[in-house]
């Protein structure tokens, strides 16, 4: 099994899978369970093999959904990806252009939200300067 993660450095591959219409994301040989987690939460289903003791992990988005819906799922999580500091490559084949501004806007949207809830602390006063003394 190819791994294009591996084969290409980067942290996350999105790509269909050759001779199917399959979306898959792959990620490095030993990447933390943090990534996986985020690629679970953003909808992709995880896969292990061999099982029970996994040696290549990777994820797909869930086969349910149409063509068009699984590609706005999956560059929909590109965003989120990007912001929690990995490095992404989509295939044009799975790219979403649309999708994609609005998985952006709402980043935004939601980056904004948060600020304005929970304001950055008073920064702490400076130190006075010392007095001076008079002869």
């Amino acid at each position: 099994m190819a791994n294009l993660a591996d084969e290409y450095g980067t942290d996350v591959e999105i790509y269909i899978k050759a001779l199917t219409t399959t979306i898959h994301a792959d990620t490095p040989t030993g990447a933390p369970a943090k990534l996986h987690d985020l690629l679970e939460q953003l909808g992709f289903e995880r896969h292990e093999y061999p099982t029970g003791a996994p040696l290549y992990i990777w994820h797909t988005v869930p086969e349910h959904l149409s063509a068009d819906e699984q590609k706005r799922l999956a560059t929909r999580a590109i965003p989120a990806l990007l912001l929690a500091g990995y490095e992404v490559n989509c295939t044009p084949d799975v790219f979403d252009e649309a999708a994609y501004r609005q998985a952006v806007h709402h980043a935004r949207t939601r980056a904004a939200r948060l600020a304005a809830q929970h304001p950055a602390p008073a920064s702490a006063p400076s130190q006075p300067a010392p007095a001076r003394r008079t002869p």
